[in-house]
């Protein structure tokens, strides 16, 4: 590990200021230090805002929750107002890392996470993530935990948190405040970028923002469901995974919002499939359908070519126990 500076931000406003002079913010440093061991990533200066005031979670006026971005996985998962109102996100973290990670990941920290490609965590491979312009090792190479969605030729990496996918089926939106002291809201479907032409940019984030809090709107009726599908039971990445909010009206499906991950570089949500599901009653060609028109641009690159049959077995039997239907079986 290179030698850093070290110095503890007072108050957000602080935090900021020390960030837009470049320098590194570290809080539970889950996924930070492993970076930093590795010299993947090696920054001048860390600035601490472990100990600001943002780690509580507060009740909206409208009925929604104030997740602080301090908020640890474990509390966030805990919290009995997340586990009655939205069991989907606490279903969501508790699939994730390991106790003891989650005990000392944020919320804020855990939207930030960097992905898990190989070729990333390589510094002797080529990797346009860690350095643009040197090549896509993983395009080539071996690419199972990599994205079939989203890709672009310069990066086929994928987001590896299992939140965020449940937060944006949540329709969540993340507090921002800037190094000018404004604060912004992001939709969370906004906040993660795909790769395009800039594959080492993961987030909107520039420099001096700080995450302040993920807003959570008031709770839709309807199943929540979140399904994982790994390569062992804990402490593993998605090779696919759904995050489901399905409501029904009678023998018909009333809403439906999805989110998936493992797939992408972010978590993806297609609104068109939605429309498709929305109004109709379920069957297995319904379902058939939603999964064509999910796939329409999959794309495989060899050791993750599975992935595509894959998800579309994970959504058909996401959306079977979301509608209490034996349709998808």
């Amino acid at each position: 590990m290179k030698p850093f500076a070290y110095a503890r931000a007072s108050d957000p406003a602080d935090a900021t200021a020390q960030a837009a002079a470049d320098a590194t913010f570290i809080a539970g440093g889950t996924n930070l230090l492993d970076l930093m061991k590795l010299e993947v990533m090696a920054p001048d200066r860390l600035v601490d805002i472990s100990r600001l005031d943002l780690a509580e979670i507060t009740e909206t006026d409208d009925g929604g929750l104030r997740i602080g971005a301090l908020v640890t996985n474990s509390d966030c998962a805990a919290d009995v107002r997340v586990r009655q109102r939205y069991p989907l996100l606490s279903r969501a973290i508790l699939a994730g890392a390991s106790g003891q990670l989650r005990n000392k990941a944020t919320t804020g920290g855990n939207l930030c996470q960097r992905t898990r490609c190989y070729y990333f965590y390589d510094t002797a491979m080529p990797c346009n993530k860690r350095e643009p312009g040197s090549g896509c090792q993983a395009m080539n190479g071996f690419n199972r935990i990599h994205a079939i969605l989203g890709a672009s030729d310069s990066c086929i990496a994928t987001y590896p948190g299992d939140m965020a996918v449940a937060m944006t089926a949540l329709d969540a939106e993340v507090e921002i405040e800037g190094a000018d002291g404004e604060t912004r809201l992001v939709p969370i479907q906004e906040f993660h970028v795909l790769p395009g032409d800039s594959p080492e940019k993961d987030n909107i984030l520039t420099a001096g923002d700080l995450i302040t809090a993920v807003i959570l709107p008031p709770p839709v009726a309807g199943k929540q469901i979140y399904r994982k599908v790994r390569d062992r039971a804990s402490y593993a990445f998605a090779l696919c995974s759904v995050a489901a909010v399905v409501e029904m009206d009678g023998g018909t499906i009333a809403s439906a919002a999805l989110a998936f991950g493992g797939l992408a570089h972010k978590p993806w949500r297609d609104e068109d499939v939605e429309a498709l599901l929305v109004g109709k009653k379920p069957s297995a060609e319904l379902f058939g359908k939603a999964a064509d028109q999910l796939l329409a641009q999959a794309k495989g690159h060899g050791s993750n070519d599975f992935k595509i049959p894959l998800t579309r077995r994970v959504l058909m039997s996401v959306l079977q126990e979301a509608t209490d239907t034996g349709a998808a079986a």
